[in-house]
Formats: C-alpha cells, structure tokens, sequence
C-alpha cells in the first residue's frame, strides 16, 4: 500500500480561508459562494455562447471559411481540456484560491486580445489561450464543491451548480444577439472581459480557500501523473469519465453546429437563433433540478445516467433521421423540437457523470476533476470541425457526431461501469458514499495497491 500523503477531510475539519474566518467541510455554502462557484463552471458557456450568433459575421468579417471560424470554438474547448490537466494537480498542491486567481487574471487578458485579434490566425491562438487560463475557474470549482460535499448531497449540489450555470447558455446568446445590434462581434469579448472582471472580484474577496495545508499533496509532476494513473486504473472511474465525455461531445456539436444549422439552412435570424438556444438551454436546466430535487436520493444515480443517455440517443437518432430526408422535407420546428429533447437528456446526463466518478475519489478532487473535464472537453474540441466537414448546407455531419459520440457514451458506462452489477453498491444505488473511502484498489494517492 502507497504512503498516505495527507489526512483525508472530515465532516469537522476546520479550515482557515484567505479571509482568517473558519470554514467548516460539512457546512453548507453561503448562497453567495455558491454563486461564485456556478459562475466559475459557467465559464464555457459565457466564453463561447455569447459567441456563437457572430460566427456567421466572423466569418464575412475576417474572410475566412466557416471549417476555420469554427476552429476558434476548437481551439477555446481544447486550451480548457489541457489547462485543467495542469491547473487540477495544482489545486491538490498550493490550494484552490492561488491558481485560481492566476487563471482569472491571465483569462481576462487573453479575452481582451480577443477583441483586437486582426485575422481568424491571431484569433485562434487567443482563443486557445483564453481556454488555458479560463480552465482554473471549471477544475477548481468542481474540486471544491469535492471538498465540501459527498454523496447525496453533492450530486444535489451539482445539480445547484446546472441551474446558475445553465442560466448562462440561456443568457449568452441573448446578450450575444442584442450587442451585435449595436456593435460588431469584437463587442462581444468587451462584454465578457467586463463580466470576467467582476467574477474575479468575486473570487478575490469572497471565495474562502477549502483545501487546508494539512491535506495538500507535497509531491511535483511525478506525484500529480501517478495519481492520475491510479484513478484511471479504477473502471468505473474511467466509465463515468468517458460517458461524460462523449456525451458532452454530442452537446459541443450542437453547440458548434447549430448557428449554421439554425441560421444558414433553416433562415432564422440571430435573434431567433438565441431565442432557440435558449430555451434549449431552459430544458437543459429544468431536467438538471427535476434530477437533484426528485430524483437524487430515490433512484438510483446509474438508472437515472442510462436513461439520459437512452434519451441522447432517441434524439441524435430522429435529427439524423430528418437531416437525410428521411421523412421527406422538414421545417425548423421538428429540427429545434428534437434539439431540445437532446439538451433537456443533458440535464439527467452530465452532472451524474461527474458525481459518480467523483464519489469514487476524495483523495484528490483536482486531480480527478482535471480527468473529468479534459476527457470532456478534448473529446468535444475533436467534435467541433467534425460537424463542418461537408460544408454549411446541411446537418447530417451534426448529426452523425451526435449520435456517435451518444452510442459510445452508452456503451462506456454499459462496459465499464456494469450498472447490472452494482445492486449492492451504496453509491450507485442511492448517491452516497458513506465510508468516504477512494475507489477500490487504489490508496489515498490514488496509486493501486
């Protein structure tokens, strides 16, 4: 058995934050800070939804074709994927709080060179480095709701964390739509600077630090990637993981996609397009609270996962249906109807995915949530120019990455996690963890026995 590199947190463990003032693990967050950390998972979201109703006019603007424009998304998901892989395993180390707000500061200048990026090159680069720096504020967060909760009620707060940060694909098209009335779609990144500066405030004065020195990991790279090893030694670990992924693939391919497909094949306008959007992202957030309210507790979490993801490919399945003519010429309403059967399957899908494999583990929330969101996040930025291979006049490509990505989600959590075989597992069962013990097989630096 590896040496134990740092007490494991209790319900009682006091911890002293920034401020001097104790913060208890097993208290509940301040509605305040529970804010703070459902706008730092809304990164993504405000970064590239607000963005989305200006990727036709990005394209006209910097004279370049929708295949590259859509590289921008790419290049912004897959500087999230690394930077959470380098930022998580420093969380464990120096706290959440110091590269936390290194992140924010280094996000906010990349966002202000977004704005005077002279061509689609510049832009890709510093999109790619906004994703880098805006990759703390989505880790840190997940592994501090890690070190505050456990079980039931940290599926329920993740499902907290989907309805403020649900509200942000809601909101951001809408703020997107209307700035580009008055402004270009340089206005955009001005107005996520402005809103990036107040989270950072936020952040600065009240977010207190949850991961006292006593449970910190002393070891460099070496420590960080044998951790890391031992988490993906763990199956079930690896199926919640790739689950997760895949189906937060299908969901970047929608959200990649869908302002060509909304507007450039079906002849909605901005506004529609954002309208659309965001009452996708109203069903999203809506399944998200009916699973955290109703669901959590009652049902088993992996039921609940493979009825989602059942649902995910239902959806992909008639879109990929329709887009081939398969029931003759359709209009927009079928289209966007089934568009939010898909989105409001998130809801019950994403934050499942991420409870379960983080109940697995509490010996290194930000090593294990760097996993969770680089699996997403890199499997989403290969399934962006994917879904513009054959052009901008049709949705079959949309489609086909959509459905894809659902059937391997399913078949990874079938395969790996084997919900058959889990009747007797507290954790799959009701969404505790009541021993608080790391995955079976692994030690408390997550290395195998």
């Amino acid at each position: 058995m590896a040496e134990h590199t740092g007490a494991s947190p209790t319900r009682d463990t006091e911890r002293q934050p920034a401020s001097g003032s104790p913060v208890r693990s097993g208290r509940r967050t301040g509605l305040l800070v529970t804010l703070v950390l459902g706008g730092l998972t809304a990164t993504p979201p405000l970064a590239m939804d607000m963005y989305l109703p200006s990727l036709p006019e990005v394209t006209r603007s910097l004279h370049a074709p929708a295949a590259t424009i859509q590289l921008t998304l790419t290049a912004c998901l897959a500087g999230m994927a690394l930077g959470q892989l380098v930022v998580g395993p420093m969380s464990d180390r120096w706290g959440r709080r110091r590269p936390l707000l290194t992140g924010l500061a280094v996000y906010l200048l990349a966002t202000v060179l977004c704005a005077v990026a002279p061509n689609v090159e510049t832009l890709v680069a510093f999109r790619l480095a906004q994703g880098l720096a805006g990759a703390a504020g989505i880790v840190i967060a997940r592994a501090v709701v890690r070190d505050l909760y456990d079980g039931v009620e940290m599926a329920r707060f993740f499902s907290t964390l989907m309805l403020i940060s649900g509200a942000a694909p809601i909101v951001a098209p809408l703020i997107g739509g209307q700035i580009l009335r008055v402004t270009d779609w340089r206005g955009v990144f001005v107005v996520l600077t402005v809103i990036g500066v107040a989270l950072a405030a936020l952040v600065w004065f009240r977010l207190p630090e949850t991961l006292p020195p006593a449970d910190r990991h002393d070891g460099g790279v070496g420590q960080a990637l044998r951790t890391m090893r031992g988490l993906l030694t763990d199956l079930p670990f690896t199926g919640f993981m790739l689950a997760g992924g895949f189906a937060f693939a299908a969901l970047f391919a929608y959200i990649s996609a869908s302002p060509f497909v909304i507007q450039e094949i079906y002849g909605a306008s901005p506004q529609t397009f954002s309208l659309l959007f965001g009452l996708n992202s109203v069903g999203l957030v809506t399944a998200g609270q009916i699973n955290g309210k109703l669901l959590v507790g009652r049902v088993r979490l992996d039921k609940v996962l493979a009825t989602g993801l059942t649902v995910i490919v239902l959806a992909a399945t008639a879109l990929l249906l329709m887009s081939t003519g398969a029931f003759g010429p359709v209009g927009l309403a079928p289209v966007a109807a089934a568009l939010f059967v898909l989105m409001s399957a998130m809801g019950l899908t994403l934050p499942n995915t991420q409870s379960l494999a983080l109940m697995r583990t509490r010996h290194a929330a930000g090593s294990a949530s760097a996993l969770l969101g680089t699996t997403s996040f890199l499997v989403g930025a290969v399934a962006s120019p994917l879904v513009g291979i054959a052009g901008e006049h049709t949705a079959v490509p949309m489609a086909v990455v959509q459905l894809s990505a659902a059937l391997l989600a399913l078949a990874c959590f079938a395969v790996l996690c084997r919900p058959w075989n889990t009747a007797g597992d507290e954790t799959s069962a009701t969404g505790s963890s009541a021993a608080g013990t790391p995955a079976a097989g692994t030690d408390n630096t997550g290395s195998r026995s």
